[in-house]
């Protein structure tokens, strides 16, 4: 079990829950995109959530910023965090606005305010894990969508829900974070989405 529990960290690193959250809205809510429109959202997210922030990661990692892409260190979390906040900005502001598509700009939005909160935490000396915070906000889109459209998600769901107790144990493992921190993520992840609802839902 402890050679499997790393791999949850990697499936579910928050690089991927953009992606994840996008495809799961498509899959299951009653949108009237065509496809050619999905392929398009979907490449500009893995652009700008995934490409980009990789790319800045790497030239992070060749000027000795950042030592791995988990981010262990308090210091090294700052500049990926201010990246990240303003490819979200840009994504709602350019792409997915509120008129193309109003579930998932609240989502990105969602998502926008959690990372500008883990950052905060980091300078009053706090660490949020980053893991907990994707995944926390994903369950709540998840369960979200299946409200919104009234569409049976219970599987999907219920998986996220354990997904997210594997992941925390995984972080736990590595010596990641300590509990509190999960616990601090968790709250950072789930409370913008949830806010958000009213919005939306």
């Amino acid at each position: 079990m402890k050679k499997i529990l790393p791999l949850f960290s990697y499936l579910f690193h928050p690089l991927f829950i953009s992606v994840y959250a996008v495809l799961i809205f498509f899959f299951f809510g009653k949108t009237y995109f065509e496809y050619p429109e999905i392929y398009l959202i979907i490449i500009q997210i893995v652009i700008i959530t995934i490409f980009i922030p990789i790319t800045f990661y790497y030239l992070l990692l060749t000027l000795g910023k950042v030592d791995s892409i988990m981010l262990a260190n308090k210091a090294e979390r700052k500049i990926p965090l201010l990246i990240h906040a303003i490819l979200l900005s840009i994504l709602i502001q350019k792409s997915i606005t509120i008129l193309v598509c109003a579930e998932l700009y609240f989502f990105f939005l969602g998502s926008l305010i959690s990372t500008v909160l883990a950052l905060l935490v980091l300078f009053v000396g706090y660490k949020a894990s980053l893991h907990m915070i994707g995944m926390t906000a994903l369950s709540v889109f998840a369960i979200a969508v299946s409200l919104h459209f009234e569409t049976r998600m219970i599987f999907i769901i219920v998986f996220l829900l354990i997904a997210t107790g594997f992941v925390a144990t995984s972080r736990l493992e590595m010596k990641a974070h300590t509990f509190k921190e999960l616990i601090l993520g968790s709250a950072i992840g789930f409370l913008p989405q949830l806010l958000l609802l009213y919005f939306w839902l």
